[in-house]
């Protein structure tokens, strides 16, 4: 199939992208490249990719693909409240004008990149697809937007499907250090301690990287009638933990580490179990290949293997805000996050990564 990827350089899209192209389709990228140069590691993929604002997309840019895999966003929580109101510009009503220009453009396939987060604050109940939501941040809140305006647009000519990612982790070459589980390794590689900045206490579901990229593989390779206008909670039932479980599991892997907590942690309040069953069910042929443990040990590998060392792991290098914040102070990008002139910007309009 032709795949276009927005977000292909960043935390999932430059695993995904590979991962596509490996499973024989034809891959093409699109973004804004915000953090390029933020590379942990070689990252070559060679596909042609263009650079433009998920803002700014046309038509023009979206005819001849077959599907459309849509990552590109502002990825977290705490970005999301630099200003609440480009949360929804660019993560939702972009979204939706995307989808929108997609279905113009006859490109049949939309798969979005949501979110488990738009549950909120459930406590100990195991979420299904049909669980209510209770968005507790503007990025959350992003999500189900979303997945509300493309359900409008299902119809026989073109199918948007919604994939409810847990919280990723795992090795990327555009790696993310504000993910927990990364974060947990990070610090206890750099500094000994598996340093908690909560209680503990909230339960997440994590999913790995790749398996993220196995679940939007086999979304994408299904027959159209299995995954029509249908949501999906990506990952595996037995990946709901608490963040200190998380952290005990840190702490054996890393040698010398030693579980602590941040001044003044306390509990947070997003909380919540998801039921991944659905997805299993749906689509047999989705089989992740992560757990836990192994994920830990992958990234205490390669932490280890790269010479992480404490400076480059608190850096902007690898913190998503902490990257957009100096590309604000530096005057690179201007208080709507454009790029403030094509000198400002890196690489060029049309680039192969």
């Amino acid at each position: 199939m032709r795949v276009l990827v927005t977000g292909h350089d960043g935390y999932i899209g430059a695993v995904m992208v590979p991962w596509l192209v490996a499973r024989g389709h034809e891959v093409a990228g699109l973004d804004t490249f915000l953090f390029a140069g933020c590379d942990f590691g070689s990252h070559s993929t060679d596909v042609p990719a263009r650079q433009v604002d998920v803002r700014d997309v046309q038509a023009s840019d979206l005819k001849g693909s077959d599907a459309i895999i849509h990552l590109a966003a502002l990825s977290n929580d705490v970005l999301g409240d630099i200003d609440p109101d480009l949360t929804y510009k660019i993560n939702g009503r972009a979204s939706v004008r995307l989808a929108k220009l997609a279905k113009e453009a006859g490109v049949p396939r939309f798969l979005f990149s949501s979110s488990c987060s738009m549950y909120g604050t459930m406590g100990e109940e195991m979420l299904t697809e049909e669980s209510a939501f209770n968005p507790l941040t503007q990025y959350a809140v992003s999500k189900v937007r979303v997945e509300e305006g493309l359900s409008k647009l299902a119809d026989t000519d073109f199918c948007p499907t919604f994939l409810r990612n847990g919280t990723a982790y795992g090795v990327s070459p555009k790696l993310r250090v504000d993910l927990v589980v990364n974060n947990l390794v990070g610090y206890a590689v750099t500094t000994g301690e598996v340093l908690l900045q909560s209680d503990g206490s909230p339960w997440r579901p994590i999913v790995h990287v790749e398996d993220i990229c196995r679940a939007f593989a086999a979304v994408l390779e299904s027959p159209r009638e299995v995954v029509h206008a249908q949501a999906f909670n990506v990952g595996r039932t037995e990946d709901n933990y608490q963040i200190r479980d998380i952290a005990k599991v840190v702490e054996e892997v890393v040698p010398g580490s030693r579980v602590t907590f941040a001044a003044g942690a306390s509990a947070d309040s997003r909380c919540y179990r998801v039921d991944c069953g659905k997805l299993a069910r749906t689509l047999p042929d989705f089989r992740p290949q992560w757990n836990l443990r192994r994920g830990v040990v992958q990234l205490y590998e390669a932490y280890r293997e790269r010479g992480l060392t404490g400076e480059e792991f608190l850096s902007t290098r690898y913190t998503r805000i902490g990257r957009v914040k100096e590309l604000l102070k530096e005057g690179r990008l201007d208080s709507s996050l454009r790029w403030q002139s094509m000198t400002a910007m890196p690489g060029t309009s049309d680039v192969r990564v």
